[in-house]
């Protein structure tokens, strides 16, 4: 179980110091596949018990323990595969994208990263928490700084400022917690809180980490890191940290909701599911509505991650098993289809030096296996039927009609046909416009880029008509923190 972590964090300096090219990426990549291969052992087992692992021999409350159930289980599957998928599909990319005497360092810094995110998932400490939150936070500030335009570097510092003011709150909240309970273990927490659950202190710990990890999560309206992060970071750090950091950080958010607060008191002491729920719709609307008018595509799937972020938290804001569901499906298949799609653009970046909108017209017929792997990724996040993206719609309307609110079932329809129009510009002008005049002519991309897209775009596919992985796991996550952690699930 400690090994998922280990492996990466062990790897990180060795890779960091490997000379070439080619070593450390095959470093960083045997890492990030023997991580995924340990979590999808594990998985199986924590689907019907709970895992622990003292280190040092200290107990729990004393030491600090890893602690794996179904909800994190599958969390960590999600991270792992998704970063060993990346990096398969890196190499290409960041030789085209940076210097060779860097890229050591930026594939050291990706398995930093990788243990970092591993970490907050296994780590059944609050404080633990918070230390593998910087780590990952430092390595994605530096993975972004990476990028060949200049303005990576502000979009860097952006997001450090940023993310050093969600980790406050989040930091600030758990002092809270400390102070009224002299504990950090999370179950410990779960078990001390009651006696002193009617106090201000404790509601004021809830808000300030359900704010500090929104941030981090990128929920609307403290999402102004996202795009510019997405936009100008290398195009593998864009595919890597989209696939993996807000789902991470939506984990944080929903077990401490669940296991250290409790679901009765978090949705009682404060109107959670009311605000939860508003901001999601808000979030729904405006980032695809944004996401309609950009030029940069690269930005306009940013905002599109804002947008199914949003889907997420309305799952998490209904507050049932259901909802929560619908949460763990759509963050297991949105891992899929925003790799795809940055994958995707990755690779039309790699022949034509560009991502703005004008420059894929007539590339459909130069860059055909490109443009379809785009265009097939693109129905998953539409959420048309056979695609991972409409299990993940379907099953949130269902836990919004078993609520009976048929308008939330309405407004998830009509945000996911928004979707259609910023993927249609694409397909548009790849598929329906000629070249422009001196343009010149390109060539399909390596096989080196293509597979591991087409690997990635399958997934989707492969995931969309067997079900039985995502919404297992995911069933048996919300039942274990509705069922373990607040009695009786609603």
């Amino acid at each position: 179980m400690p090994f998922s972590v280990l492996v990466p964090l062990i790897a990180a300096p060795v890779c960091a110091m490997l000379p070439g090219r080619n070593l450390p990426w095959a470093l960083a990549t045997l890492a990030a596949l023997a991580s995924a291969v340990i979590a999808a052992t594990v998985l199986p087992h924590v689907m019907h018990e709970t895992l622990h692992y003292a280190f040092g021999s200290w107990e729990a409350p004393i030491g600090i323990e890893y602690r794996v159930d179904a909800a994190n289980g599958l969390v960590a599957l999600i991270i792992s595969a998704a970063a060993a998928l990346a990096l398969l599909w890196a190499r290409t990319s960041v030789n085209h994208e940076l210097r060779p005497g860097s890229q050591s360092v930026f594939y050291g810094l990706t398995l930093l990263c990788l243990a970092g995110l591993m970490g907050i998932v296994m780590t059944g400490d609050a404080f633990n928490v918070f230390v593998f939150l910087e780590i990952s936070s430092l390595s994605s500030y530096a993975l972004i700084a990476h990028g060949r335009d200049r303005r990576a570097l502000v979009a860097s510092f952006r997001y450090l400022i940023m993310g050093t003011v969600g980790a406050t709150f989040y930091l600030i909240g758990l002092g809270f917690l400390y102070i009224m309970t002299g504990t950090l273990n999370m179950v410990d927490l779960a078990q001390q809180l009651p006696a002193v659950a009617d106090t201000r202190v404790v509601q004021m710990a809830l808000v300030f980490i359900v704010v500090g990890t929104g941030l981090k999560a990128a929920m609307l309206p403290l999402h102004l890191w996202l795009p510019n992060a997405y936009t100008y970071a290398p195009n593998f750090a864009s595919v890597f940290i989209a696939a993996t950091g807000t789902k991470v950080a939506l984990y944080v958010m929903i077990r401490m909701i669940f296991t250290v607060f409790g679901y009765q008191y978090s949705f009682s002491a404060i109107p959670l599911g009311a605000v939860l729920i508003a901001l999601a719709v808000a979030g729904m609307f405006v980032a695809s509505w944004i996401a309609m008018f950009q030029v940069n595509q690269k930005r306009m799937l940013a905002w599109s991650s804002i947008a199914q972020v949003a889907y997420m938290i309305l799952g998490l804001g209904l507050g049932t098993v259901a909802g929560l569901t619908a949460t763990f499906i759509h963050l297991f298949n949105h891992a899929l289809m925003k790799a795809a799609l940055f994958m995707a653009l990755g690779t039309i970046f790699y022949r034509i030096g560009s991502v703005r909108i004008e420059a894929f017209r007539g590339l459909g017929r130069q860059m055909p296996w490109t443009l379809t792997a785009f265009a097939l990724a693109g129905l998953s996040i539409i959420g048309v039927p056979t695609t991972a993206g409409f299990i993940s719609k379907w099953y949130l309307i269902l836990a919004a009609m078993e609520t009976g609110d048929w308008l939330l079932v309405a407004l998830i329809v009509i945000t996911s046909l928004m979707a259609v129009v910023y993927i249609w510009r694409v397909v548009e002008a790849a598929w329906f416009h000629e070249r422009p005049q001196g343009a010149k002519t390109v060539s399909e991309a390596p096989l080196t880029l293509l597979v591991p897209l087409w690997l990635m775009v399958g997934l989707n596919f492969w995931f969309g008509l067997d079900t039985r992985l995502p919404v297992a796991a995911s069933g048996a996550a919300a039942k274990s923190l509705f069922g373990v952690f607040a009695g009786v699930a609603p």
